[in-house]
């Protein structure tokens, strides 16, 4: 597969997963439903346009957007000043920030304020803290890396609580899976990986549907959100780390 054409292929998949699951419809507890890839669309298409060419060795799945992270900036994982470094909004240079819209219908306690959100989300500044600091730019650990999430839909209660895909009525999530398994599967034609590793069991499951197909080799690191405890006991960044040199990921 030619390496220009890779960012392309991957934007047109996202693009067509995008408008497959703003289709779904979704009963209570589900009272709103945030899709960035539909209003933060622009920041989303930038990354895969900039980072999405050629094979990677290594897919890093996410489970679906956090509140904080690709909620307000399209990018997953996408903590607001990991996401400025990736799209090289922190530099000196004038460069246009992507447009950020706001979700059909908002939760008054879930703001999207894009990148200037005031809030950081711990997943994502673990996350792209350790990428972006075992490897000396955002292009060298995309040379041979890439971070994608199973599903691109937030769901938030009447509370504004987040709700997890996992969680959802079994029909609902059924068709949600089934349109982000035929997007996962796409992906891995695209790039082509020899790993595919879940950030937390939910992705490493997923992933384990697809490794016969592709003759991909499935892991998993723990998931560095605050809401799980062993994230939070000692250098999350050590442990993944140790992990994926454990796995074989990483020497």
């Amino acid at each position: 597969m030619s390496p220009l054409k890779t960012s392309r292929q991957l934007i047109a998949a996202a693009r067509e997963l995008a408008a497959q699951v703003d289709r779904l419809k979704f009963q209570p507890p589900v009272t709103h439903i945030y899709n960035p890839l539909d209003y933060a669309w622009a920041a989303h298409e930038k990354y895969l346009r900039k980072f999405g060419d050629g094979k990677k060795r290594v897919v890093f799945l996410g489970m679906n957007p956090g509140p904080f992270g690709m909620v307000q900036t399209g990018i997953p994982f996408g903590e607001i000043a990991a996401a400025k470094k990736l799209l090289g909004l922190d530099d000196k240079q004038e460069i246009k920030e992507p447009k950020i819209g706001r979700p059909k219908s908002e939760h008054p306690k879930r703001p999207v304020l894009g990148f200037d959100c005031p809030n950081s989300e711990v997943s994502g500044r673990r996350l792209w803290g350790l990428f972006l600091g075992c490897f000396d730019s955002p292009e060298k650990f995309f040379t041979e890396h890439f971070v994608v999430n199973y599903c691109p839909l937030a769901f938030m209660m009447n509370s504004g609580k987040n709700l997890t895909p996992d969680k959802l009525r079994k029909g609902e999530c059924e068709k949600l899976l089934g349109f982000c398994d035929a997007h996962l599967r796409r992906v891995l034609e695209i790039l082509e990986p020899e790993w595919l590793v879940g950030v937390g069991n939910f992705a490493e499951e997923r992933g384990k549907l697809f490794s016969d197909d592709f003759k991909v080799k499935v892991g998993r690191i723990l998931h560095p959100a605050p809401a799980n405890p062993k994230a939070n006991q000692g250098d999350w960044g050590k442990k993944a780390a140790q992990q994926l040199v454990e796995l074989g990921v990483w020497k």
